[in-house]
């Protein structure tokens, strides 16, 4: 059977524990799993150390579980047969580690931010009891690392429906999150955990080119 047909067993095991996640999180909704193990801004009383971690295996709702774990099926696969499943999966990790905390630091500056001004000042407070949620931090990494790797791979969009290389769709992709991030035109979303999930990742592959350890 062709490998590129076969899920690699870190990707797999990853898809397994974010999907039963999901059912935890769904089917045991009265113990509010999310406001134990979703990311809360630092200075929130909710925030606990173990957030950086457990945040990225739970997702909103069906679709941006779906989303994320397609995403993890098509990028992950190539990129664990590459680097090998115990260096993807500290790869996977320092990307969503490093994506919760970018949105920390992020949350905190806000936070002091808008409590600067009477007429923020409830808002500000309210983001202290919002979760950051998902594993797209940890997925903007992948797609780091795939665009990292086979810069001139084709990918083929879906709107609008052309071919790009993945080292332009990877530039691009970042380019476009850094705008709704400092905008805040897309609210809502985690931008900035996302390019700090490419962020980490560029830095992690950079190092091990630099110390000479093969990335193959």
């Amino acid at each position: 059977m062709n490998p590129y047909f076969k899920t690699p067993p870190v990707v797999k095991n990853l898809l397994i524990i974010n999907g039963l996640m999901f059912l935890a999180t769904t089917l045991l909704s009265q113990y509010h799993l999310t406001g134990y193990l979703g990311l809360f801004n630092p200075l929130s009383p909710l925030f606990h150390s173990y957030q950086v971690v457990s945040y990225m295996f739970l997702h909103a709702d069906f679709n941006h579980l779906f989303f994320n774990m397609f995403a993890l099926w098509m990028f992950g696969r190539t990129v664990e047969y590459d680097l090998g499943s115990k260096r993807f999966l500290i790869y996977y990790m320092v990307c969503g580690v490093g994506a919760a905390l970018l949105q920390l630091l992020v949350g905190w500056i806000e936070y002091h931010v808008l409590t600067g001004s009477p007429e923020t000042w409830a808002y500000a407070q309210g983001l202290l009891h919002v979760p950051t949620v998902g594993a797209s931090g940890a997925i903007f990494g992948l797609l780091l690392a795939f665009g990292f790797l086979h810069p001139n791979a084709q990918i083929m969009l879906l709107i609008p429906p052309i071919p790009i290389r993945a080292k332009w769709f990877v530039v691009i992709y970042g380019v476009i999150e850094l705008f709704f991030g400092i905008s805040g035109y897309q609210a809502g979303v985690a931008h900035f955990a996302h390019l700090g999930g490419m962020l980490w990742g560029l830095l992690l592959l950079l190092y091990w080119r630099k110390s000479r350890r093969p990335l193959f």
